[in-house]
């Protein structure tokens, strides 16, 4: 009988552990920005949200308010799985169909844009979470219209760069060298970033100049680490569940930091729960069997 109610203990423990790993929540979320040439949402953010320096950056906060710009890194899709041009209509493209994001689609001359040349080009991308993807980088058609919405067959069908991101990411970046075509004048770069272990996709526009002087095309900045920083209390964007890499990517001098997913320490606690059920039942067994 004693051998009967311990077996059972155990199984119950096991059972415990199972559905505390089932139950752990999944929260939507979104995980980087191109920081070189910086994207229009990191550039706003890297002018600060509460007192943003170009026209454009204010009237998006007039618009939309701040918070777009503290979740800097939350322009996604979470069910994307590669039908990007099916879930973002033409003139959505840069906030991904997403009303909090409807400024960044505004059709002006006035973002700030990074001067570039044709040729090889180090593109930077910025993640607060590494996922195992591709990304995809493309470029509008020369004779594109800035002052006209972003259509998909603005962009050219070769991309520019691509990459196959890992769960890994260098001081919390990714680097990869694409070759930007001959251009002229104002032109978006787009970036679409598919992860290949769960559906979510993120996106970004990023305005560059091609020729002219310094003085012609505004000097776009990237946020620095002390901004963000600054801003990750006030940011909404959750970095869990999300296909069991939700560690963000360690800083040189972050190594050694704990997980801040609940997922890593409920399966810590899920394999404390089956190691104690194991422990109570071969106990159990052996007290049986002394007892006979």
């Amino acid at each position: 009988m004693q051998s009967t109610r311990r077996t059972a203990a155990g199984v119950a423990a096991l059972s415990a552990a199972a559905a505390f790993v089932a139950l752990t929540p999944g929260t939507a979320g979104a995980h980087g920005a191109v920081f070189n040439p910086v994207s229009r949402v990191a550039a706003c953010y890297a002018e600060g949200p509460e007192t943003p320096k170009s026209q454009v950056c204010k009237d998006l906060v007039a618009d939309s308010g701040t918070q777009p710009l503290y979740d800097w890194n939350e322009v996604n899709i979470a069910n994307a799985a590669g039908q990007h041009q099916a879930l973002i209509p033409d003139g959505k493209l840069c906030s991904a169909n997403r009303e909090k994001y409807r400024a960044l689609d505004w059709a002006r001359t006035d973002w700030p844009a990074t001067a570039v040349a044709a040729g090889s080009f180090d593109f930077k991308v910025r993640v607060t979470a590494a996922h195992s993807g591709t990304m995809t980088v493309y470029i509008t058609k020369q004779g594109f219209d800035p002052t006209q919405p972003l259509k998909w067959s603005d962009l050219d069908a070769t991309p520019v760069a691509v990459h196959n991101t890992t769960r890994t990411a260098t001081d919390g970046y990714y680097n990869f060298t694409g070759n930007l075509p001959a251009r002229t004048g104002r032109h978006i770069v787009y970036k679409v970033w598919q992860r290949n272990d769960s559906p979510e996709a993120f996106y970004s526009c990023s305005d560059v100049t091609f020729g002219g002087t310094a003085a012609q095309a505004s000097t776009a900045k990237a946020p620095t680490e002390a901004k963000i920083a600054a801003g990750a209390d006030l940011s909404t964007v959750s970095h869990a569940g999300h296909g069991g890499d939700e560690q963000a990517p360690a800083l040189s001098a972050e190594t050694t930091a704990t997980p801040t997913s609940p997922l890593p320490m409920a399966l810590a606690g899920a394999g404390a729960l089956a190691t104690f059920a194991a422990g109570t039942l071969l106990l159990g067994r052996r007290r049986n069997s002394s007892a006979s």
